[in-house]
């Protein structure tokens, strides 16, 4: 059996190293109100992939959370990217945001 050349891309793939400082990734919990700072000292690192069979793009995004350095994975599609975008622009650093549902279905809510 020969094998598909894809694999060979794939591997290769694997050993590229995700660009940023590496900390936990931050988990929000569901209706609860977080309180995070954005370092928007730096662009923010992507990572591109597939979840659940369709293609997507992350911001990793370096935040405090509780005094700790934390990577809030977040798509860039979600609505909030554009709005934490415009808002880090305007000076703005630290945000309340509740989040809802899980994985797919996650709706992030700026609290002022």
């Amino acid at each position: 059996m020969t094998q598909p050349t894809w694999l060979n891309d794939e591997e290769n793939n694997l050993k590229k190293p995700i660009e940023g400082e590496r900390h936990p990734s931050l988990k929000m919990m569901p209706n609860k109100l977080t309180e995070i700072t954005i370092d928007y000292t730096n662009p923010f690192p992507k990572w591109e992939g597939e979840q659940d069979g369709k293609k997507l793009c992350k911001a990793i995004i370096p935040v405090t959370f509780n005094n700790e350095r934390m990577n809030w994975w977040l798509n860039i599609k979600n609505p909030i990217y554009a709005q934490i975008i415009r808002q880090g622009r305007a000076g703005k650093t630290t945000y309340r945001i509740i989040a809802t549902g899980s994985q797919a279905n996650t709706r992030y809510t700026l609290v002022d």
